[in-house]
């Protein structure tokens, strides 16, 4: 068993970057850290699955199981970060320190410190005793294309009967939560002189029109989209980033517009792209062959436990917490396609997340670990 204590698994785990990010400068592969989590968890008597994700930069995914039979219990989170920002924190990133009864460091909150709480949980729990299996998920790429979920769940490897995914939630059980769809709208215009704009297309002037129509559609998500289980209740679009033309006396060749939707459950992935095409469909009519359209990474849909094993009341008694939603995205649409009871539920809080000087609150790690605890042994025992 082991023998590292708390702080140390905590330390050795925040030590290894496993950064994920779009551009490839900043894109790190997570295989030291899925490494380090194989031998610490057959250390404890585990049996170890590590497959490469494919379609990532030398990624990969790990799964520990321990028991046999059916049903059971998975405890999973993602083993990469976001990148950090230089120079904005105080400590170093990759070094856990321990101040003002904290713990600084990168994912020490989202989320790979989560494999720090399990390891902790199961020092003192009679595993070879399970009548359920017990396995341990460790993704990849969640930051960035939700790569290792999304491969994992094709796999068809395992069918727990509950899913618990450790995203910092304050320890509330999370049922529900938006999903995510992010989109990029180029226009190609025709360049010339800024004297005679009728000779040329002006980019600006056209994406001026589709953001009018997306706009409209802003306004149809708040009025037809709504739940109010959600602390933002209608499904939302947000436009994030423009760009366009290279001087003020050229009519402008090119723009671009990235944007993204929050849908709510009652509105799927297909349904979201064929409005969004439906708004856009009067200038693309306007302007013929100017307008595309396109994905920026795979959608995420929105996600609502089924409950069919009575996970939120579990969660509840064992939290003391009211189950509640979320507007962020996680891995747990990909987690229930494995047919398991799936609820979000983890220490530290998402306001902590993706911020410099990240950090682990240590008032939450004896009430994790209990969780964890009851947890496997109501599920697996």
């Amino acid at each position: 068993m082991l023998n590292l204590s708390f702080i140390d698994l905590y330390k050795s785990i925040i030590k290894i970057p496993s950064i994920s990010a779009s551009e490839d400068k900043f894109d790190q592969t997570n295989k030291p850290l899925i490494d380090l989590l194989s031998g610490l968890f057959s250390e404890c008597g585990f049996e170890i699955t590590i497959q490469k994700v494919p379609r990532t930069r030398n990624k990969y995914n790990m799964l520990a199981k321990i028991g046999s039979g059916e049903g059971g219990l998975l405890l999973t989170g993602h083993s990469d970060t976001v990148p950090f920002d230089q120079g904005r924190w105080q400590t170093d990133p990759f070094d856990l320190t321990e101040k003002d009864h904290k713990l600084f460091g990168l994912g020490s909150c989202d989320m790979k410190g989560f494999f720090a709480f399990i390891l902790e949980a199961i020092k003192t729990i009679p595993l070879n005793k399970l009548q359920k299996p017990l396995y341990i998920l460790a993704t990849a790429d969640e930051e960035t294309s939700m790569a290792g979920a999304r491969f994992f769940a094709t796999q068809e490897l395992i069918k727990p009967d509950m899913a618990i995914i450790g995203e910092p939630t304050e320890l509330v059980p999370i049922f529900k939560h938006k999903g995510h769809l992010a989109q990029s709208l180029n226009i190609q215009g025709k360049t010339g002189h800024s004297s005679d704009p009728d000779k040329g297309v002006n980019a600006i002037e056209v994406m001026y029109q589709a953001i009018g129509q997306l706009m409209d559609l802003q306004n149809q998500l708040r009025n037809n989209y709504q739940d109010r289980d959600f602390s933002v209740p209608q499904a939302t679009m947000n436009l994030g980033h423009i760009q366009g033309g290279d001087g003020e006396n050229r009519i402008c060749s090119h723009c671009k517009l990235n944007f993204d939707l929050r849908a709510t459950p009652d509105l799927s992935d297909v349904e979201a792209q064929a409005l969004i095409e439906e708004t856009l469909a009067p200038v693309y009519a306007k302007y013929p062959n100017r307008l595309s359209l396109d994905l920026m990474y795979p959608t995420v849909p929105a996600f609502e436990c089924k409950n069919e094993h009575k996970i939120l009341d579990l969660a509840e008694k064992l939290t003391g917490k009211k189950y509640a939603s979320a507007n962020y995205a996680t891995e747990a649409p990909f987690i229930n396609k494995l047919g398991c009871d799936t609820i979000v539920l983890g220490p530290g809080s998402i306001n902590q997340a993706h911020q410099p000087d990240e950090f682990m609150s240590l008032d939450y790690v004896n009430p994790t670990i209990n969780v964890i605890q009851q947890m496997i042994k109501h599920v697996c025992y």
